[in-house]
Order: C-alpha cells, then structure tokens, then sequence
C-alpha cells in the first residue's frame, strides 16, 4: 500500500515540500534553536494543509464521478494524503532535533537536504520496482527524482 501511495506522488511531494520550506524558512541564516523549532512547526502546518488541499482538489475534480460520493468517500479521499505528510517526518523529525538542542542547529538544513534527496531516489526506485519497471528503468527514475532535490538545493544556493 505505501509503495501504491508513493507512486501517486505524495512521497515525492512531501520531500520536494519539506526541502523547500527548510529552504525558505533558513534563507536568512537564522539558525538558533529557537527558529528551528519555529521551521518545524510551520513544516508540519504546511504538509497538513498542502495534503488537505490536495485531496480536496481531487474531491472537487471527481464530484462529477458517481462512486466518489459521500461523507465517507470524502474521508477517504482526503486521508489517502498521508504519504505527504509522512514524507515530510524525516525533516521534521531533524528541526525538531535541533530545535530540542538534541544536535546542532547550524547547517541543519544541509542535513535535510541530504536526506531528502535520498528519500526522493529510493521513493522514485521502489515505487518503480513496484509497479513492474527494469532495474534499468527504475534506476532512471529514481535519478528523475534525485534531480527534484537537487533542484531546490542549487535554487538554495543561488537565491543565498
């Protein structure tokens, strides 16, 4: 099921999310506890509502579909956006960290980048052998996905 979901895309896009919120909330250096704790909650306020917004999107987008109708459905629709969220712990997880004093908090955000760049290749390979794709195949996607990472890294770097 979590292989089915990350293909959908939440997984990539809750890593490219988390990436790019670290990267806009520390884009003026900040780096004292205090603002990385701060960067963690509106983290998580962001991939909360990113995923509501999304499954919205897609209740609207088949209001028109005859199966799709209900309270129920509605639910349903809008919690199949867990991997979004979830995709964005691992970000979380470490500005809390450094919010707690658990780690240093300068140059946190290099770690997230890191990891989730990561994350956004074995996201991209697993989903890939999961839906039946060569090693070779698999491997260019995961590269794909590897790229969307490292594309809000070099726009880091550039807009610092």
């Amino acid at each position: 099921m979590l292989c089915a979901a990350v293909r959908r895309g939440g997984g990539v896009y809750g890593a490219v999310l988390a990436s790019s919120m670290v990267a806009a909330l520390t884009e003026q250096g900040e780096t004292a506890p205090a603002d990385r704790f701060s960067c963690a909650q509106w983290l998580l306020v962001t991939a909360v509502a990113s995923a509501l917004a999304h499954g919205y999107a897609h209740l609207i987008a088949l209001r028109g579909d005859r199966t799709h109708h209900g309270v129920r459905a509605g639910v349903r629709l809008l919690v199949s956006e867990w991997p979004l969220v979830v995709a964005t712990v691992p970000t979380l997880v470490l500005l809390l960290g450094a919010g707690w004093g658990w780690w240093p908090s300068a140059g946190i955000e290099y770690v997230a980048f890191a990891v989730n760049v990561v994350l956004l290749f074995a996201w991209g390979l697993l989903a890939a052998r999961a839906a039946g794709r060569t090693w070779g195949s698999a491997l260019k996607i995961g590269m794909v996905d590897t790229l969307l990472g490292l594309a809000v890294v070099v726009a880091n770097a550039l807009i610092k």
